[in-house]
């Protein structure tokens, strides 16, 4: 009889651990950085052709994700001039490392023959 007393508090226990240390690690976890652009495109077809599969290997080799690219639509306001890009990022150092890369400065100054580029970025929240 001990021993069914022993295998279940043993049990228990392991699950209380469990439960704690999987409720310390959703309290470590950091909300995503988002990085929005509002590009004004000027040359849609250069943008497109040149800029774009330069770009977009830099984003994903530095650990960015789209969630969003497109037209924009006003809900209040002036309405986004161009094409909206979403990126989410893990760390604002990641999104910075990336900003930053000879890849993508590189990327950068063949997308501002077509594009004006108005970048900014937002601290995800917790859930």
């Amino acid at each position: 009889m001990k021993t069914h007393y022993t295998v279940a508090l043993a049990m228990l226990a392991g699950f209380g651990l469990g439960a704690i240390a999987v409720q310390s690690l959703h309290a470590q976890a950091k909300p995503p950085i988002y990085m929005i652009a509002d590009n004004d495109v000027t040359n849609p077809e250069g943008y497109a052709k040149e800029y774009l599969p330069l770009a977009q290997p830099t984003i994903k080799a530095h650990g960015g994700r789209y969630i969003a690219a497109g037209k924009g639509t006003a809900i209040d306001g002036e309405p986004p001039k161009g094409r909206v890009v979403v990126l989410a990022w893990d760390s604002m150092e990641q999104l910075l490392a990336w900003r930053n890369s000879p890849e993508y400065v590189a990327a950068r100054k063949v997308g501002e023959k077509y594009a004006k580029f108005r970048t900014f970025a937002v601290e995800g929240v917790s859930n």
